[in-house]
C-alpha cells in the first residue's frame, strides 16, 4: 500500500525526489499540489514522464470522495465524504463575502458524547489520519478555486485533542511556506476541554487559536451537558487554559451554546462571569441548533436578547454567532453521518 503524498512533510518529499531528479522538479510538484490544486500526476503538464511514473509508483494521491452535497440558502455547503476504508465524515464550507471558511473533521464520530451534539451520538469509530485531514483542506481549496480558503476551523466531527499527534502534524504541513503557508491567525482548534490536550498543544510549538466549548461554568450543569466534565472539572480546565495563555499570543475563545431551560438563567451568567473574569478571552454565544433526534429547542429571539442584555455585565468581548447551514444539518453540533441525506445531492432554494 502506497503512502499518501499528503501525509509527507515538504522536506521528506524533497529528500525523496532528490535521489533521482533535479531540485527544480520538487518545486514544480509542490506548485501543482499546493498552488494549482492538481492531484493527478498525469495532469501535471510540465513534469517528464519518468517523474510521473515515479510519483504514481511511490505515492498515493487520492483525496476523500464526495458522496453528497447539501447547500443552504446562505450558500453554506455540507459535504459528506467517503474515505478509502469506507468510513464517512462531513466537512462544511462557509462563504461570507471574500471569506471562505472550512469546518474540518478530525475523527470519524466522537467519543465525548456531549448530550446536545449529533456527532456525539455516533460514538467514536476511529481517528483520521494526517492525509485525511489535509485531504479535506485540499479538496475544499480545489472546490473554491480561484478563490482561496481564508479560515480553517477544526469544529467538525470529532474531538481534535483526542487526535492531537495527527492534528499537529497536519498543521505543520499546511503552515509550511512550501505548501499552503496557512496563517495560524486564521486557524482555530475547538475542544470540549481536554486539559492534557490543551497543555500538549501549548507545548508543541504549533501556532493556532484555541476555542473551548464551555456551555456552563457550573460543574453540576456541565457534568450533565458534557460528560468530560465528570473527569476534568472546570477548575482543572481553567488551569490548562491559563497554561496555554502563558505560551500563546492568542486569546482563548469560549463557545457557549444557548439552550433554553438549561444554561440561560442569571445564575449561569454569574458563574460564567466568575470563570472568565481573569482570563484573556472572548465569548461566543451560539443559539442551539436543533437536532431531530435530541429533545432540546432553539432559543427564541426574546430569550436571546434577554440573555445578552444580562451578559453585558461580563467584562469580556462578547459576540453572538449565528450558525450557518442549520437547514442542511451543517451547523454546530449537527454533523452526523446518520442524517438521512447520504444518497443524493440537494440544494435548498427559496
Amino acid at each position: 500500500m502506497l503512502d499518501s503524498i499528503f501525509s509527507k512533510r515538504p522536506e521528506e518529499i524533497k529528500k525523496d525526489l532528490a535521489k533521482t531528479f533535479p531540485g527544480y522538479r520538487y518545486r514544480q510538484l509542490m506548485k501543482w499540489l499546493y498552488e494549482k490544486f492538481v492531484f493527478d500526476p498525469d495532469q501535471m503538464t510540465d513534469l517528464p514522464n519518468d517523474l510521473k511514473d515515479y510519483l504514481r509508483g511511490r505515492f498515493d494521491f487520492a483525496l476523500p470522495k464526495i458522496i453528497t452535497t447539501r447547500t443552504a440558502k446562505d450558500q453554506t455547503t455540507k459535504y459528506v465524504l467517503g474515505l478509502a476504508d469506507g468510513s464517512i465524515i462531513e466537512m462544511v464550507l462557509i462563504p461570507d463575502g471574500k471569506k471562505q471558511t472550512l469546518c474540518i473533521s478530525s475523527q470519524v464520530g466522537c467519543a465525548r458524547a456531549c448530550i446536545f451534539c449529533a456527532t456525539g451520538k455516533m460514538g467514536l469509530e476511529r481517528n483520521l489520519n494526517v492525509h485525511e485531514i489535509i485531504g479535506q483542506i485540499l479538496l475544499a481549496a480545489q472546490i473554491v478555486a480561484p478563490a482561496r480558503l481564508t479560515n480553517l476551523v477544526f469544529m467538525g466531527m470529532g474531538e481534535p485533542m483526542d487526535n492531537l499527534a495527527n492534528l499537529i502534524q497536519s498543521l505543520q504541513i499546511i503552515q509550511d511556506e512550501e505548501t499552503l503557508s496557512f496563517s495560524p491567525r486564521r486557524t482555530t482548534i475547538s475542544t470540549c476541554g481536554v486539559p492534557s490536550g490543551i497543555i500538549s498543544l501549548a507545548d508543541s510549538g504549533i501556532k493556532a487559536k484555541l476555542a473551548v466549548s464551555l456551555n456552563s461554568a457550573i460543574d453540576e450543569k456541565r457534568n450533565l451537558l458534557m460528560p468530560i466534565n465528570q473527569k476534568y472539572t472546570l477548575s482543572q480546565l481553567k488551569q490548562a487554559i491559563l497554561y496555554y495563555l502563558r505560551k500563546s499570543s492568542f486569546r482563548v475563545t469560549f463557545e457557549y451554546i444557548l439552550i433554553p431551560e438549561i444554561n440561560m438563567d442569571p445564575l449561569d451568567i454569574k458563574a460564567l462571569k466568575r470563570f472568565v473574569g481573569d482570563l484573556s478571552c472572548k465569548l461566543n454565544f451560539i443559539p442551539y441548533n436543533e437536532v431531530p433526534t435530541l429533545p432540546y429547542r432553539s432559543p427564541t429571539e426574546v430569550e436571546i436578547e434577554s440573555f445578552l442584555k444580562t451578559a453585558q455585565s461580563i467584562n469580556q468581548a462578547i459576540t453572538l454567532r449565528r450558525s450557518r447551514g442549520a437547514e442542511v444539518c451543517g451547523a454546530c453540533g449537527q454533523l452526523s453521518t446518520s442524517h438521512q441525506s447520504l444518497n443524493k445531492t440537494n440544494t435548498l432554494k427559496d
